[in-house]
């Protein structure tokens, strides 16, 4: 059995230890750099009746290298690409940080999308022309992929 790098450990350790609130975060039963992350939609957003799954992958060389996170729950979201991958700026260059505040900073980005920076070009060109239905695609994705997916 391979050894497990020192920050993988104490990562896993953290999360375990302090949980994040309204977010949960177990380790993978076959892969220990894998975590299974549910996480509630925030209150006044569009995706606040759903419940997303998302998985959190740490490379050997964490925390040197930053945490890999993606939605597996299809999103409707202009900074979520079809395949799950998020932009977010804490999760690219050597500003990332453990992965409990990256898990953290995911929930702000569901509440407030910016369409100014896309992975889902369509969806956010929905944002900036005609926010209203941009909403309404929004919660109805959200019914149809985030409710009682767990």
């Amino acid at each position: 059995m391979a050894r497990l790098p020192h920050g993988i450990i104490k990562e896993t350790q953290r999360l375990l230890a302090g949980p994040v609130p309204s977010i949960k975060a177990e380790p993978g039963e076959s892969n220990t750099h894998y975590f299974h992350v549910i996480l509630a939609g925030p209150q006044g957003s569009p995706f606040e009746v759903g419940t997303f799954k998302l998985e959190l992958f740490l490379p050997d060389e964490y925390p040197v290298a930053a945490p890999k996170v993606c939605f597996m729950t299809r999103i409707c979201h202009p900074n979520v690409d079809k395949l799950g991958r998020i932009c977010l700026d804490i999760l690219s260059g050597p500003q990332h940080s453990r992965c409990g505040t990256v898990l953290l900073l995911i929930k702000p980005l569901l509440s407030a999308p910016n369409p100014d920076d896309p992975l889902a070009n369509d969806v956010s060109e929905q944002w900036k022309t005609n926010k209203a239905q941009a909403i309404e695609t929004a919660r109805a994705c959200t019914r149809l992929y985030a409710t009682n997916n767990i």
